[in-house]
Parts: structure tokens; C-alpha cells; sequence
């Protein structure tokens, strides 16, 4: 099922995806509306309490890179938020990510494999809350994140692009507090291994009946909302 599909099942009054449908997990720039990430995902669970979906390996998505083609994390860091920018559409490389949202959130967290299923780490992104629409979910990243390793060690992650956003005016100094808050709030998680951390999606796989997602033309329309 596609997210054009989706979108007109749950347009239609529906509240829940159900597991192998195919929605868009979007990003939208930060410091403006426009949308400037988006990723077909396959929904492995949809309930009131956890949205979890596979991105599977050569998903193409759209990414932002400089307006010259430079790769946004080639670009040194005191012009990275400053230069103009682009979408463009690229495969995503590597093995394929789980994506764990709870409701109301200001995180989510991946799982990543490396090759034969060997498992990796969890990575807890800080970020808006998901917000449902017809086709998909929107967010907007908040640039400071959480490694967390197989042996419950933990460390953060993007400090330093986290103070260069607020430095180029992309996040303000209560907004910056609120995005520390959560993270300390994520890392208490973390310490007393709740979930997902102690729920073995580690274990988990995908349908091997599942076929790749794919990017819809108008990947970046604007959202029906269904709570």
C-alpha cells in the first residue's frame, strides 16, 4: 500500500495504520515551515502508545545539502546553517533503520544493524513531537542527539551543532532548554533501561515480504491532520 493510499484510507476517517502500510516520516527545516527531509516508511506498529516503522535499505528519500552540492555535513560548521540550500533526492545507504516514537515524545528513538543483523546501537533523536497527518508524521529536528551502546553505555552526540544552531539564530536560548530538558528526561530513560531500551526490538526484523516504499511525487504537500 502506498502513502497516497494511506492517506485516503485515513482521510477518510481512520485512526491507525495498519502494520505493512506505507507512510512519510518528514522533517521541516528548522526556522521555517519548509519541508526539507522525508523518508517512505513502512509501518511494523501503529497503536496509542508507540509508532514504530522500517525505513529499508535503498528507500530513496530527500535529504538538504548546500545550494553548490556540498554534502550539508562536509560543509564546515560556522557556515553549515548560514549558506542557501536544496533538496535532492538520494537513496539511503547502508542497513535499513527502525524508527520507535512514543506519543507525545519530544524523541525518538532508531535502531541500527550492522551487515548480518549484527546489532549496532540505539540512537535517540531529540525533536518535535510527531505530528499525524493523513499520509504520514512531521517533525523537526533539534539537532542534539544520544548514542546508546549494546552495554547501556551512553554518550551525547552533536553538541557542537547544537550550539551552532543557536549561534546562527535557528533555536533560541528557551527553545535550547527546552531541547536540553528533554534530553536529560531521555537519559533518566536510558539509566533505568525502560522502554524501548528493555523491549528487544533489537530482535526484531522485517517482513521479508515487504517491498521498498516509494517516494511520491508530491512527497512535500501539504498535511491533512487526523489528531
Amino acid at each position: 500500500m502506498t502513502a497516497d493510499t494511506a492517506d485516503h484510507t485515513h482521510a477518510a476517517g481512520g485512526t491507525r495504520w495498519r502494520a505493512g502500510e506505507h507512510i512519510l516520516w518528514r522533517y521541516r527545516a528548522n526556522g521555517g515551515d519548509a519541508l526539507h527531509i522525508c523518508r517512505p516508511v513502512t509501518v511494523v506498529r501503529d497503536t496509542p502508545e508507540l509508532l514504530a516503522v522500517w525505513m529499508a535499505p535503498g528507500t530513496v528519500c530527500v535529504k538538504p545539502e548546500l545550494a553548490d552540492g556540498t554534502p550539508v555535513h562536509r560543509e564546515p560548521l560556522a557556515t553549515r546553517y548560514t549558506k542557501p540550500r536544496r533538496t535532492v533526492r538520494s537513496r539511503w545507504f547502508g542497513t535499513g533503520v527502525l524508527k520507535l516514537a512514543r506519543a507525545g515524545e519530544p524523541w525518538s528513538v532508531w535502531l541500527f544493524w550492522d551487515r548480518g543483523w549484527r546489532f549496532r546501537n540505539w540512537y535517540v533523536n531529540l525533536e518535535e513531537p510527531l505530528r499525524r497527518w493523513a499520509g504520514g508524521v512531521d517533525s523537526e529536528d533539534h539537532f542534539l542527539d544520544i548514542t546508546v551502546n549494546p552495554d547501556r553505555t551512553w554518550r551525547w552526540r552533536d553538541e557542537d551543532e547544537f550550539e551552532q544552531a543557536q549561534r546562527a539564530g535557528l533555536m533560541g536560548a528557551a527553545q535550547a532548554e527546552r531541547v536540553r530538558t528533554a534530553g536529560r528526561r531521555a537519559v533518566e530513560v536510558v539509566r533505568a533501561w525502560g522502554s524501548p531500551f528493555r523491549d528487544g526490538w533489537e530482535d526484531w526484523r522485517p517482513d521479508p515480504a515487504w517491498r521498498i516504499p516509494p517516494l511520491p511525487r508530491d512527497w512535500d504537500r501539504e498535511p491533512v491532520r487526523i489528531g
